[in-house]
């Protein structure tokens, strides 16, 4: 496999538009007046309308058989190593702060970062497809099942399991699956406006975060500091390092191991920080790893391409 400083400055140009986006919305809550409330309607917006339609499109879109192959297991079994080992090493935060965190620790920002990194790292942008249906359809429920149950004190199980399937998300991706699955083809009238409303879904989650930044210091002082820290190295040092491990020792071919290393190496999603949003829990601590794991996976990846290009 060759690699060539083209496709990789390309790669980094991803970076520059998310953070070209997420500036804007740093100066937007800045200096542009809007009313205190303004970052909560916006997050409300995404939760609710634009990142469901973007769902739905991308799953109705997909090919499920994708789901199963050996670079995902890989990618799962090192995203649940460091969901494991946050949960081990950081026991001072609430049960709503930690669920968070260990979510933040090995769920991949598949989507904005992943798709320009696997289109001009990696060649190929459908190699992230099963890590985004993966999370979509199983690790999402089961953190936002978790998540209702700690946040609001019921203990059933089975009202935890109906709990996500009143999440617009949820449905957005089942309704999604059902299109995938049986071949149905939308009419131009439904299918478009779904799809336009969902384009919007990127940029202002990107411009929601960049808000939450505003006026607020990185790695502040308090209990929260430390798990952010233990995150970031999770998820920028550890996932790439235990998805190689697993790689090389299942055999996966040379082109294979590079490609989910370089994946695990992803940052923490956008989507994490709206579950955060969501439930009203460990708001600073999932904005600074995201924004900390999106900052030292340049370097981690640069890494990578130099060694893998040996």
């Amino acid at each position: 496999m060759a690699y060539h400083r083209g496709p990789m400055i390309m790669a980094f140009s991803g970076f520059a538009l998310i953070g070209a986006i997420v500036l804007v919305g740093w100066a937007v809550r800045r200096w542009a007046g809007l009313p205190e409330n303004a970052e909560a309607v916006f997050g409300r917006l995404v939760y609710l309308v634009l990142a469901p339609c973007l769902l739905f499109t991308g799953v109705a879109t997909a090919d499920l058989h994708l789901l199963f192959s050996e670079p995902l297991i890989i990618s799962t079994a090192a995203a649940f190593a460091c969901f494991g080992l946050f949960a081990v090493v950081v026991r001072r935060l609430d049960r709503g702060a930690t669920i968070l965190g260990a979510m933040a620790s090995g769920y991949t920002n598949a989507n904005y970062i992943g798709i320009p990194v696997a289109t001009y790292v990696l060649g190929d942008a459908t190699l992230v497809v099963p890590i985004v249906m993966l999370q979509l359809l199983f690790l999402a429920p089961v953190t936002l099942a978790l998540l209702e149950v700690v946040t609001t004190g019921h203990a059933s199980w089975r009202a935890a399991m109906a709990g996500p399937l009143r999440n617009p998300l949820i449905v957005a991706v089942l309704l999604g699956m059902v299109v995938s699955v049986t071949g149905i083809t939308l009419p131009a009238v439904i299918a478009d406006p779904i799809d336009t409303i969902g384009q919007a879904a990127v940029p202002v989650v990107l411009i929601t975060f960049g808000m939450s930044l505003s006026g607020t210091r990185v790695l502040g002082p308090g209990p929260e500091r430390f798990a952010t820290v233990v995150a970031v190295v999770l998820k920028t040092v550890a996932m790439p390092l235990v998805a190689f491990l697993l790689a090389v020792t299942v055999g996966l071919s040379r082109d294979e191991t590079y490609a989910v290393t370089v994946l695990a190496a992803l940052p923490t999603a956008q989507n994490v920080f709206l579950h955060a949003q969501r439930f009203n829990a460990g708001l600073i601590l999932i904005r600074d790893t995201i924004l900390l794991s999106t900052i030292c996976c340049v370097p981690v990846m640069l890494l990578l391409a130099v060694v893998f290009a040996r």
